[in-house]
């Protein structure tokens, strides 16, 4: 079968703590090379993620940069901004940001920030980035975010303004303020609903929709190493908000109440199939991969992100270059 000739597929770095760094840069050369669109760096425990993509950009000729999703709570507009025009000035590119509301592990546990109406924070976050990446003054008065007299002194860094998304809220905001909407671990049946209910909130709106992004862990014909890591990436999904329903419908029910019962890493693993990882992410031979990306086209998704496994295939490069643009 042959992909849905309106989706694009682009690849994230820096989304698993356990990847070194000069596996995430050979990742990021690769794809650079093989004539990916664009390189998302995603923003975790391990890297700050404007220093790796600044990291990435100068290892890198063409790529285009997206950076995030960004938690909103805890990074305020004016400095997502400022970073991503200092990494654009720096690299010579476009670089974008993808908003987030994140999860209470990492904002109120790791940074200690209160995560209250995090979806507010999130609408007027993007209000106000929207001003900046016009190279206007920001003047925006919130009841969670305000901004007053601030204008980039660099260029405008040039990419989209993207939005994650699962609630129905969020993705009322996203369908009003965002460039694109990002999804992460999302099948293509639940694909399908998402893109419905992002169509709707757009026409409510009266706006064109924006373009729907899913991140999908991808291994092309994997060793056990590649499975075994894309297994361990699900795991620290189980318990977090908006996830649940697709883990359900991929019949790991049983974990995620394991995981709301405060089960450890280890046992969670243990109990999560070997074949979760084909139900739910990019994972088999290629024509098993190209058919399930042909069922990710069909449900609406006008990009998919691929999150190389690099055990077994430093880089992800046997996954990538199977599946690059043509």
């Amino acid at each position: 079968m042959t992909l849905g000739v309106a989706m694009e597929t682009t690849v994230v770095i820096a989304s698993r703590p356990d990847v070194p760094p000069e596996e995430e840069m050979r990742t990021a050369v690769v794809a650079d090379r093989l004539g990916y669109r664009d390189l998302w760096v995603g923003e975790g425990f391990v890297w700050d993620a404007f220093a790796l993509a600044t990291a990435a950009g100068l290892a890198t000729e063409q790529i285009a940069l997206t950076v995030g999703p960004i938690p909103v709570s805890v990074r305020d507009p004016a400095s997502i901004a400022r970073a991503a025009a200092s990494t654009a000035a720096l690299v010579g590119r476009p670089v974008g940001v993808a908003l987030g509301t994140s999860s209470v592990r990492v904002v109120e546990r790791m940074h200690g920030r209160s995560r209250r109406r995090a979806v507010t924070t999130m609408a007027e976050s993007a209000q106000a980035l929207r001003a900046l990446f016009r190279g206007e003054v920001a003047d925006h008065a919130g009841e969670m975010v305000s901004t007053h007299g601030y204008r980039l002194r660099l260029d405008p860094p040039g990419g989209p303004i993207t939005l994650a998304a699962f609630g129905d809220r969020a993705i009322g905001v996203a369908a009003e303020h965002a460039d694109r909407m990002v999804l992460d671990l999302v099948s293509p049946e639940l694909a399908t609903g998402y893109r419905e209910k992002l169509d709707a909130a757009a026409r409510r709106l009266g706006r064109p929709a924006p373009r729907l992004a899913a991140w999908i862990p991808a291994a092309v014909d994997p060793t056990p190493e590649a499975r075994a890591q894309v297994l361990q990436s699900l795991v620290g999904y189980l318990e977090v908000a908006g996830y649940g329903e697709m883990f359900v419908d991929a019949g790991l029910g049983a974990a995620v109440e394991m995981a709301h019962a405060g089960a450890g890493r280890d046992e969670l693993l243990a109990a999560i199939p070997a074949e979760a990882a084909d139900r739910i992410g990019l994972v088999g031979d290629l024509a098993a991969v190209r058919d399930r990306l042909d069922a990710y086209a069909a449900a609406g998704l006008d990009e998919v992100v691929l999150v190389p496994a690099t055990a077994g295939d430093p880089g992800g490069e046997r996954t990538l270059t199977a599946l690059a643009p043509r």
